[in-house]
């Protein structure tokens, strides 16, 4: 009887023990640190050269951002991308510029800081 009380209670252990591993696993995995940009801050190299971010992302954001100073609260996707595109291009070539600047420049917007 004192055999088979020991085996539960090893295997118990095992088993405690394995979901801990995993629990940890699923956990650390998904721990990210969370991260906050100042969209004025970034500037056409950090833009053109991913050293931010994903330059779709940014450029979701901004295109978000001008269209609600406008108050237009419709996307064109194509437009989208296209502009984006633009704006990549010409910070290559102005590495030292903010990306507001550069949007606001290359896209003819005048609003926003």
């Amino acid at each position: 009887m004192e055999v088979v009380t020991e085996m539960r209670a090893y295997k118990h252990y095992l088993t405690s023990k394995f979901l801990l591993v995993v629990f940890i696993a699923l956990f650390s995995v998904n721990a990210e640190a969370q991260v906050v940009v100042d969209v004025s801050k970034i500037s056409c190299s950090q833009f053109a050269t991913y050293k931010i971010e994903n330059p779709e992302y940014i450029a979701i954001w901004l295109s978000g951002y001008y269209h609600g100073t406008r108050g237009d609260m419709k996307v064109d996707i194509q437009t989208l991308s296209a502009d984006a595109k633009k704006v990549e291009y010409y910070c290559l070539s102005q590495p030292d510029m903010p990306l507001v600047q550069a949007v606001k420049t290359v896209l003819g917007i005048s609003v926003g800081p």
